[in-house]
């Protein structure tokens, strides 16, 4: 009788990555995933439901762990919300880079507001802005609750249009060491980040605009 494998998530990750980039497509059954990697079928279903709901976990835990990998140095003193965002965002398109493959394969070739497998990763990115200390901007100080409130919305996606923006620049770059992605997300959030802080958060929903337009919409 052969010995079954342990399994966990990460164990079924790295299982299943391997299964897609060695054949170009999802396992015909979980049935048949769990037999030929030598473990019960029902322990696949102790993590996840289906080979989707795996692959959009995938893009979470690249950028959880992104989160992660930046935390000491996010905790220095001095740290701007800014500054502590570019961090996270290096570090996962390093994470982006060392599994392309996989990621490309993940996304497919639809352009990402179309990607099922983004869901997942606009909820951690989201919970992460929150994390972000944003109210020293004298805009916020003076404004009411409500307005607060908007603005927070209004940031939330503005920078998620960024990091969509972003990944599907990096998709398309085939600069060396995907140096032209690194100077996009610099410059973009970066101009991002001043209009948030010096005019109107109107402006900021005006950028997504633009961005929006510029990397979805375009002929």
């Amino acid at each position: 009788m052969k010995k079954e494998i342990s399994i966990t998530e990460d164990k079924i990750f790295e299982l299943y990555s391997d299964y897609i980039l060695t054949h170009g497509e999802q396992p015909k059954s979980v049935y048949q995933f769990a037999k030929e990697n030598k473990f019960e079928e029902q322990k696949f279903y102790t993590f996840f439901t289906s080979f989707d709901q795996v692959e959009k976990h995938i893009l979470v835990k690249l950028f959880s762990k992104s989160i992660e990998l930046a935390e000491d140095v996010n905790n220095a003193e001095g740290m701007t919300s800014k500054e502590k965002l570019l961090n996270v965002y290096y570090i996962f398109f390093e994470n982006l880079t060392m599994n392309r493959s996989l990621v490309l394969m993940i996304l497919g070739k639809h352009k990402l507001p179309l990607s099922k497998n983004l869901l997942s990763l606009k909820k951690i990115h989201q919970e992460y802005i929150k994390t972000l200390d944003f109210s020293s901007w004298e805009i916020l100080e003076k404004a009411k609750e409500d307005i607060k409130n908007t603005h927070e919305q209004i940031r939330e996606n503005v920078l998620w249009l960024h990091l969509v923006s972003a990944i599907e620049f990096w998709k398309n770059d085939f600069s060396p060491d995907f140096e032209k992605t690194d100077i996009f997300i610099e410059k973009t959030i970066d101009t991002g980040f001043e209009l948030m802080d010096n005019e109107p958060l109107r402006k900021v929903f005006d950028l997504g605009k633009f961005l929006w337009k510029e990397k979805f919409n375009r002929s």
